[in-house]
């Protein structure tokens, strides 16, 4: 079984919440974060399975439609591409927050359902997250857990925290 890197979109792959776009509800709207495509670029090197996990409530709430999201994700892999990068599957979940859902973060689901399909085994894998959702998603599921970003307070126990995605495939792979 091989282990799996288990990744939040927004805020660890890509940018949200900046001065240059507030939410990712068009292609137009992606930018990679800084060193995400060598830091990806790592973990494929390594062989680890790389997976995306994430919470899409924008769909449920109206404010985009899954055609938009399979395109922004096209998008995702394209700049990925560019530094010779991929993903290996994307899960996410279109419900309203507090839906009540069996698949929304901080639930494990979409870890537990992805593991599954591609024979990873969960004790030697990591959810690298920005929020606290990703970490209880991750813990819940029983993989390790990352928090990225400058975060000022978290109320999540995370087994590790880095600046940046960059920085923990560096740690991984040493």
């Amino acid at each position: 079984m091989k282990a799996g890197i288990f990744l939040d979109r927004d805020g660890v792959i890509n940018e949200v919440l900046t001065k240059r776009v507030k939410f990712v509800n068009k292609p137009s709207d992606f930018y990679l974060l800084e060193k995400v495509g060598e830091a990806i670029k790592l973990l494929n090197d390594a062989e680890y399975k790389v997976f995306v996990v994430t919470n899409q409530g924008g769909i449920g709430l109206g404010y985009m439609k899954e055609k938009e999201l399979e395109r922004v994700h096209g998008k995702m892999k394209h700049e990925l591409e560019k530094y010779g990068a991929f993903i290996d599957d994307i899960a996410y979940c279109p419900h309203k927050p507090h839906a009540g859902c069996a698949c929304r973060k901080p639930e494990p689901q979409m870890i537990v359902d992805l593991a599954k399909r591609h024979d990873v085994n969960l004790e030697n894998s990591y959810m690298v997250g920005d929020r606290d959702p990703d970490i209880e998603a991750g813990k819940a599921a029983g993989v390790k857990t990352v928090l990225v970003g400058k975060r000022e307070k978290s109320n999540t126990n995370a087994d590790m925290e880095f600046e940046r995605l960059y920085d923990f495939a560096k740690w991984l792979i040493s």
